[in-house]
């Protein structure tokens, strides 16, 4: 039976205005619930209790996993249980670490990245749906790609697939719904609106999401120490391109990754 734990005292990345809960999500997992809701308030908290805990680890702890509301905690029970952390099972060892954590003096919310820049060719093969973005706001295709390569995005999760970022802050003049019929096959480095977040596909997948443009960059590798280009909390704008730069930029990925 899932466990809950009710935070009777909200402080430091545990804020007082979101209800925190800590659940077990399996015997190897714990997930930290923030909230119900999306924003970037919420996002601020959740990256920056990531990294606290990250550069200040529990013995066992394997990997974090963000989401738009939570953090999952995945560690190695064995590991955890022979620990000198307080509590009699690997739960409780865990929860009562983080709660710790949680409540620790905080000095800076986080260390936010550079804002990473993503070109994108829009429009045309890259672009097949830019026309029904462009009609369902009553825009030009040209407005379209103005609007999206002007706009300061942040990536709330990674998600769906290995490397899929969902970003937020697009301008709500393109919002547009996910398509009624999922394509087949969706190319790696499409970029996509669905409903008012945008997002880049970083392999070849099925998917709804409404694709305006494609990007040369390899969004997932995992020859990388950093496999996905993109995590949680990160800033991204994008570059519009022309075909001759795309097909550039293509050929130089490809170079580098079998360098």
């Amino acid at each position: 039976m899932t466990r809950f734990i009710d935070m009777a005292e909200q402080c430091a990345y545990f804020s007082a205005d979101y209800p925190v809960n800590i659940y077990a999500l399996s015997e190897q997992s714990v997930t930290v619930e923030f909230g119900t809701i999306i924003s970037e308030e919420l996002l601020n908290l959740i990256t920056g209790f990531n990294q606290f805990l990250v550069q200040n680890p529990f013995p066992g702890l394997i990997t974090t996993v963000p989401a738009y509301a939570s953090l999952t905690v995945f560690f190695d029970p064995l590991v955890v249980i022979a620990s000198d952390l307080p509590g009699k099972f690997s739960f409780d060892k865990v929860s009562q670490y983080l709660k710790k954590i949680g409540c620790a003096k905080r000095e800076e919310s986080y260390t936010r990245s550079d804002t990473i820049v993503i070109p994108v060719c829009y429009g045309g093969d890259f672009g097949p749906d830019i026309s029904a973005v462009a009609q369902t706001n009553h825009l030009s295709t040209k407005e379209v790609i103005d609007i999206h390569a002007s706009g300061l995005y942040t990536v709330f999760m990674i998600g769906f697939v290995p490397g899929f970022a969902y970003m937020g802050g697009m301008d709500t003049r393109l919002t547009t719904p996910r398509k009624a019929v999922p394509d087949a096959k969706i190319p790696a480095g499409a970029v996509g609106i669905a409903g008012g977040q945008t997002g880049i596909y970083p392999m070849e997948t099925p998917g709804g999401w409404q694709i305006i443009g494609r990007t040369p960059l390899k969004m997932f590798d995992v020859s990388r120490s950093q496999p996905s280009l993109l995590k949680g909390g990160d800033q991204v704008t994008f570059k519009s391109v022309g075909t001759d730069e795309f097909n550039t930029m293509l050929q130089n990925e490809y170079e580098n990754q079998h360098y």
